[in-house]
């Protein structure tokens, strides 16, 4: 089986490839279509493989081996187009109606930064971009690419990753984490339980991700009220937004030698009609125990798989369409937690996904008409060895948004106004107590952008309405009196960016969130057998309220580009599962959700340097301090200050780096929490890129803890059974087409 769906969107690729390519200058310009060719400016060589996006349409192409593209696009008198493709830096170009475009791409060592699209009204360079920002894509998506969306990003200064094996890592943004943060799938919320349990791993893959963008920050308005430590988009447009003019896509092999990893994806876009694209996908991933320097964690497999179909009709005035995407993960949570369970427990997911998307571009002033609808279900089974089913959650929403987006409008350059609602269903089983609840949301927001040159305003507010309802009420509970609650505020946030001379911007913003309590840190009473842990509720807690301060300073050059950031969250309220040092009558340790008043400071910066002749440096640096307010105490779980260093040399055709990634030991720990020393590991990483029956392939090999060091990281949860992994390599091969 596992053979077999490896090889079905590889053998697709190469029958693909075989087809012949018109080249660009003999194609007619038609209307409506954009044609050219995209060559290397070093000798002229066309270029198989680049990519070419019209900015502000979504519509996009891969080049063939002649260089040449073809992208059909709605009238418009101008259009930009930005070129990009693996060792060569990305180029932007304005291409008239019946022109035809010729693209000189430069060689580079260091590739451009890619547009950002989330928690932003329009496509924006990252190093223009408000707050601070990452984007994963192409060949640095395909280096960092890990099993789970946690791991792949964890390069990015201020992300941590909390995990309870390799199955399970949860990402952590300046400290925060739950749903302090938000992880979405083409800007939509997965609707899993990642934020009930250390043990729950998100059901979403990031193998066949497009892009991933990483914004740190309060900066979600257009997404939800909670954020203040980021937002983690996996972009894969699942509902496609143009028809091609000739089948694309990708497919990828991944291998791992740390837990004997081997998993396949690939993903293909086709026209049916004139007007009707069909995007299909499909991955698998297969993993066996965690190898680390002093033997294994065992009980820690997984297997993963998921598959979606998505068409929409593509027209002048925009588009409308559907998917519908399933996803299983069967993975393992290790045993010998001391009073807790001796044996693995097995943990199975179940998601299944529809959703229709239409954006209507009117005109007139008026960008787009966005209507988004979804339902998702999703189960979990957590089982023990003995065949109790310690836990189950069930989870279904039904929701829909609507947003109007502007063009400029007086003083404002763009802007939105939205609304949203859902409506979710809680179902729990197993020895974890929680009654069955029903959620309500309503939210409504505005956002817009000012450009005084030199300056860029963005200014958003957001009203919600959160309705939380058991199926029984019980004043007399032992944990209080369980009861419907209901929440509302206003959030907010302002955001600005100075242009200085030169290459140097300066920028900030401010923002006001509001969480309401979560089912589970409201009701939950009893053992959550997987997490080693027997959690008590509050019924009786109240909102969080948080503000959020970022300060950054930008330097952006042809050879060296910096960013430092320095941020602050205060937040009143804080939930988070207070360690009582006692144990329950099951012999589990017992966490009180408790909510206090608590302050989180911190710093990041990165630094890339590219000399000449194809050598880059590259250094990150985090850190963030978390204290309760009332007692000055450390804040449990924080990450401690860690970074990464990094030289490389990237010709076109191959790469090379030589890394190390160090923490400094955590000393400030909260209470019943042990610190952890720091550590340094190196690791190599090298690829070629070349061009085979007109297609681009690429290799990457990647090859972590090279001394294999023992070494633990301060946010894992099974620290004490066992160290991170060792000595590991990871192999990866992907074609586009």
């Amino acid at each position: 089986m596992m053979k077999r769906l490896i090889a079905v969107p590889f053998i697709l690729s190469m029958g693909l490839s075989a087809a012949a390519v018109p080249s660009a200058a003999q194609a007619q310009q038609d209307e409506g279509v954009l044609e050219g060719i995209v060559r290397s400016a070093k000798g002229g060589m066309p270029l198989a493989g680049a990519t070419v996006t019209v900015v502000g349409t979504g519509r996009g192409a891969v080049t063939h081996g002649d260089g040449a593209f073809r992208i059909a696009v709605p009238d418009a008198e101008q259009y930009q187009l930005r070129v990009g493709r693996l060792g060569y830096a990305t180029a932007t170009v304005e291409v008239g109606p019946r022109e035809s475009a010729a693209v000189d791409l430069e060689v580079a060592a260091v590739p451009s930064p890619d547009l950002v699209v989330t928690a932003v009204l329009s496509p924006t360079v990252a190093n223009e971009a408000i707050r601070p920002s990452a984007v994963f894509a192409g060949e640095e998506l395909q280096r960092q690419l890990a099993g789970t969306v946690a791991k792949t990003v964890a390069t990015v200064p201020g992300v941590a990753v909390n995990s309870m094996g390799p199955g399970t890592a949860q990402p952590v943004i300046r400290g925060l984490s739950g749903d302090r943060i938000l992880i979405l799938e083409d800007g939509r919320r997965v609707g899993d339980v990642i934020n009930s349990g250390l043990d729950h791993a998100s059901a979403l893959s990031p193998s066949t991700a497009r892009r991933i963008d990483v914004i740190r920050g309060p900066s979600a308005i257009l997404y939800g009220s909670s954020v203040l430590g980021g937002v983690i988009n996996v972009v894969r447009d699942e509902i496609p937004r143009a028809v091609p003019y000739r089948p694309t896509g990708f497919a990828s092999m991944q291998g791992q030698s740390a837990t004997r990893a081997v998993g396949g994806s690939g993903e293909m876009t086709v026209g049916i009609t004139e007007n009707v694209p069909l995007r299909v996908e499909v991955s698998k991933r297969e993993s066996g125990d965690l190898r680390t320097p002093i033997g294994r964690l065992a009980g820690t497999q997984t297997d993963v798989w998921s598959a979606s179909a998505g068409t929409s009709w593509v027209d002048d005035w925009g588009y409308a369409g559907g998917s519908f995407r399933v996803f299983r993960n069967d993975y393992g949570i290790p045993g010998g937690f001391l009073g807790g369970h001796t044996n693995p427990v097995r943990t199975e997911q179940e998601r299944a996904a529809g959703r229709f998307r239409s954006v209507i571009r009117p005109g007139q002033g008026l960008e787009a008409i966005e209507l988004d609808a979804g339902y998702t279900t999703y189960q979990h089974h957590e089982q023990e060895s003995s065949g109790i089913l310690g836990a189950m959650y069930e989870r279904e929403i039904v929701s829909g948004e609507a947003r109007v987006r502007h063009g400029r409008w007086g003083p404002f350059t763009s802007g939105a106004i939205g609304t949203r609602v859902s409506f979710e269903d809680f179902g729990y089983g197993g020895v974890l107590y929680n009654p069955d609840s029903r959620r309500r949301t309503q939210a409504a927001y505005l956002l817009e952008e000012i450009q005084l040159d030199p300056v860029s305003i963005e200014a958003g507010l957001r009203y919600d309405r959160v309705e939380l309802e058991p199926d029984e009420e019980d004043p007399s509970s032992d944990i209080g009196h369980i009861r419907a609650r209901s929440f509302d505020a206003v959030s907010g946030s302002l955001g600005a960016l100075l242009r200085l001379s030169g290459p140097l911007t300066v920028g900030g913003s401010v923002g006001r969130a509001f969480r309401t309590p979560d089912v589970h840190e409201l009701y939950s009473e009893g053992p959550h057998l997987a997490s080693n842990s027997f959690d008590v509720g509050n019924p009786s807690l109240e909102t969080e309220t948080g503000l959020g301060i970022d300060l950054f300073g930008r330097l952006t050059g042809q050879r060296l580009n910096a960013e430092a950031t320095w941020f602050r969250n205060a937040i009143s309220g804080y939930i988070f599962p207070q360690a009582t040092g006692k144990l329950s009558r099951v012999r589990l340790p017992i966490y009180q959700f408790v909510g206090e008043d608590a302050v989180l400071t911190g710093f990041e910066g990165v630094l890339e340097w590219s000399m000449p002749a194809g050598f880059k440096v590259e250094a990150v640096a985090s850190y963030v301090r978390g204290t309760l307010s009332a007692t000055d105490e450390p804040l449990p779980f924080m990450p401690p200050l860690q970074g990464r260093l990094a030289i490389g040399y990237s010709p076109v055709d191959w790469f090379v780096e030589a890394e190390t990634r160090m923490a400094q030991s955590q000393e400030r720990t909260g209470r019943f929490e042990e610190p952890t020393d720091g550590y340094a590991i190196f690791g190599v990483s090298g690829g070629v890129r070349f061009t085979f029956a007109g297609r681009l392939h690429v290799v990457t090999l990647h090859l972590e803890n090279l001394g294999d060091t023992e070494y633990r990281h301060h946010l894992s949860r099974v620290k004490e059974i066992m160290p991170e992994a060792g000595r590991a390599l990871s192999v990866s091969y992907r074609v586009v087409f």
